[in-house]
């Protein structure tokens, strides 16, 4: 069951803008053959939300250094092409979901170094959670019926475009319930952009398809620009 119904929609938060960024950012058409278009700059919001805008996402490199990326192909879900099977739709009412209550718990479950990919680290976590606070960033949140969380994602949103960055589950279905309860609210919010970076089986599996970098920033622009 989705536990917002009737309150104030996820996405209608007052936005904190901060002072762009001190970087100049490059052309994301620039990337190496792996997808990285530059490394260095730093986390602040400003260098974040002009990143995000221009088509690229930040990575750990090393210990200290932050690479930009630009995959192409790069991964998204269409906002009409979520596939939910049935097996899926008794999951979602097994589970509540809540928005934006415990966004840093979720990007800690994300980036648990027991887990595969488990790269996000605490200048992540602490860059994000300002982004959060500022009201770019958002938290999906999947809990059971003993109140726990054991399920979500995070990510940002500019305009009509969402960036999905990661998620997690500790309970079957858990990350796909975070998803599908998201698309409503994305379709609910006129986003006509989700990106997912990279296509995986599982988000395959639920409608994910790959675009070519050229593709992938025209739909952007389009998305980002003032309405």
């Amino acid at each position: 069951m989705f536990g917002h119904a009737g309150e104030v929609p996820v996405f209608d938060t007052e936005l904190i803008w901060p002072p762009r960024t001190r970087w100049q950012l490059p052309d994301p058409r620039t990337a190496d053959a792996d997808g990285v278009a530059a490394v260095g700059a730093d986390l602040e919001p400003g260098t974040l939300l002009d990143a995000y805008s221009c088509g690229m996402f930040p990575m750990p490199a090393g210990r200290r250094r932050i690479s930009w990326w630009s995959p192409d192909p790069r991964g998204i879900i269409p906002l009409d092409g979520l596939v939910v099977s049935s097996s899926l739709r008794k999951s979602c009412r097994r589970f509540e979901v809540r928005f934006n209550t415990c966004f840093r718990e979720v990007m800690t479950q994300c980036g648990d170094p027991r887990r595969p990919h488990g790269w996000i680290n605490r200048e992540f976590i602490d860059a994000f959670e300002r982004l959060h606070t500022m009201g770019w960033a958002h938290s999906v949140e999947v809990f059971d019926t003993e109140n726990t969380l054991v399920g979500g994602l995070y990510g940002v949103k500019i305009n009509r475009f969402f960036a999905g960055e990661s998620m997690f589950s500790t309970a079957r279905d858990a990350s796909k319930v975070a998803m599908v309860a998201l698309l409503r609210e994305l379709n609910a919010a006129n986003v006509t952009l989700f990106d997912v970076q990279w296509t995986t089986a599982h988000l395959t599996s639920m409608g994910a398809v790959d675009v070519s970098r050229v593709r992938y920033l025209d739909l952007l622009e389009e998305a980002t620009r003032p309405a």
